[in-house]
């Protein structure tokens, strides 16, 4: 019994150390790369080209280098004008515009290669290093839920221009991490606009808003004057300054500008011309303005948690400090894993609950329920066991295959409880119990655990992007399983006797005919 706790308490000890990482959502590797590439706004499509191509390039130069082109690829694709979406915040929108393009490498499957998904990106991120002009380049090659950035930090703020600093701040603080790349502010300035403010002695002549709106308007984009129809078409008539008048600023801030007395003022007297960009996008959670933070990172040197973590205790109280009104959390994966992660926890305790109240009126007993259920935690780190053999992280879907896993390890204990229970109830002492019922159970016990671990060996060992994603949950269920199968066959029999023991020393003798003394 010593033993057995003390493996238990090291194998929690593993993970409240850290010595496996745990992720939301396992990441699996695609036959495909994307990079994903955006330009400032505004950006000429030959400029956008112009980088596509060079990106193109670093690409075949990376496939030569790990074993030529077909050997590796089955094709390249590049596209102008949009970027693959992918997870995150706005992962759904569709975005497009002569500032975007991506880039997209089909590798032959995972089976038929010895490179890596991963170790390809890697190699292609390195090719092509930083690249003058760009606003965002990211590589993007895993499919499923897990597929989206990992860290992400979402800060909110009444002013958008400390909104903005924050996130800027944010994402500087972020690239010192190791192990941190494709990091993302967040935010995205648009087109130049100019932005009009009325002065006050044009609001004394009777000029408002509107009028100096409608009035520009129809100067540079005209004002319709009449339509025409031509068979089962209408035609819009508008009328607008000459294309000699209208392809500067000057033109702008030289217009004149009609007062309602029927005078004119120019717009620069009339009113402040501010220089601002227009934004592509705004977000905002609860009626607030927010911004995300993201990047990717690399799961061999650092963990989500860990980063979010350090933030979280240092450098985003330090933002808060310096940048009063600024509210920050976690957002994405992190936030999906804590709410996901409370209500499996809430479900997992009903759960025990519910299986203690039954098998406490099957037994008429409170404490031989708990010796049974004394297999869920060793079902864990069967579990862990399992994970660390075989190289995986623990995730949700790990979790998962936990909880269901303690459904199923209470079998073994059970059946083995009940056949004491029976043998003890013809008149056997506890220990001579304990001996029969362990050793007619032993075989179908085994029996039951070797079959349900083979049984789920294929999934287990399958190599397909498609069903990798599984792979954790059958891991949590197959090692778990096995294990407790000798906790059911040691652990079991010797709390039994311990809690006669505990019986005897509190003055409640059982039922059964005493031991004889050794």
């Amino acid at each position: 019994m010593a033993v057995a706790f003390a493996i238990l308490i090291t194998g929690f000890g593993i993970v409240a150390g850290g010595r496996i990482k745990f992720t939301f959502m396992p990441k699996v590797e695609g036959d495909v790369i994307t990079a994903n590439i955006q330009m400032p706004f505004g950006t000429p499509l030959e400029v956008t080209e112009k980088v596509s191509k060079e990106v193109l390039a670093k690409a075949q130069q990376v496939l030569k280098e790990k074993g030529g082109d077909l050997e590796l690829s089955r094709g390249i694709y590049s596209d102008l004008g949009a970027v693959r979406s992918g997870g995150g915040p706005g992962g759904g929108q569709s975005t497009s515009g002569g500032h975007l393009a991506y880039v997209q490498v089909f590798l032959i499957p995972a089976d038929e290669r010895t490179v890596t998904t991963s170790e390809f990106a890697n190699a292609w991120r390195s090719a092509v290093g930083e690249v003058a002009g760009v606003e965002s380049l990211q590589f993007q090659f895993n499919i499923g839920p897990g597929s989206g950035q990992p860290v992400q930090v979402e800060l909110s703020h009444r002013d958008a221009t400390t909104l903005e600093r924050a996130a800027s701040a944010l994402a500087e603080q972020l690239e010192t991490y190791a192990g941190i790349f494709d990091v993302d502010d967040g935010y995205t300035l648009g087109k130049d606009q100019l932005d009009l403010k009325l002065r006050p002695e044009a609001r004394a002549l009777g000029l408002t808003e509107t009028d100096l709106a409608r009035q520009v308007r129809a100067a540079f984009y005209g004002a319709e004057v009449g339509r025409q129809q031509r068979g089962r078409d209408e035609l819009r008539i508008f009328v607008r300054r000459p294309l000699s008048e209208r392809t500067s600023e000057a033109d702008i801030e030289n217009m004149l500008i009609r007062t309602p007395a029927g005078g004119e003022i120019p717009l620069a007297q009339a009113a402040e011309v501010i220089r601002g960009n227009s934004y592509t996008s705004i977000s905002r959670v609860d009626g607030k303005r927010v911004l995300t933070v993201s990047s990717d990172l690399d799961e061999t040197m650092t963990s989500t948690a860990e980063v979010i973590n350090n933030m979280m205790s240092s450098v985003l109280p330090d933002l808060a400090r310096d940048m009063p009104g600024l509210t920050f959390g976690p957002a994405g994966q992190e936030q999906d894993r804590a709410e996901s992660l409370g209500s499996l926890k809430i479900g997992f305790l009903f759960a025990l609950f519910v299986m203690f109240a039954l098998m406490a009126m099957a037994f008429k007993s409170y404490s031989q329920p708990l010796i049974i259920m004394t297999a869920i935690p060793f079902g864990f780190v069967g579990a862990l066991g399992g994970h660390l053999l075989l190289g995986f992280d623990l995730s949700m879907i790990s979790m998962m295959g936990i909880v269901a896993l303690s459904g199923v390890v209470v079998n073994d204990s059970l059946v083995l409880v009940d056949a004491v229970n029976e043998f003890r109830g013809n008149g056997m002492t506890t220990w001579e119990a304990v001996v029969a019922g362990t050793t007619r159970r032993f075989r179908p016990i085994l029996l039951t655990s070797l079959t349900t671990f083979f049984g789920l060996a294929p999934m287990i060992m399958e190599t397909s992007p498609q069903a990798r994603f599984l792979v954790p949950m059958a891991v949590s269920l197959g090692f778990g399983i096995l294990f407790t199968t000798f906790i059911a066959l040691l652990i079991v029999p010797c709390l039994y006797l311990a809690l006669e023991d505990f019986r005897r020393l509190f003055g409640r003798h059982s039922e059964a005919t005493p031991e004889p003394a050794e």
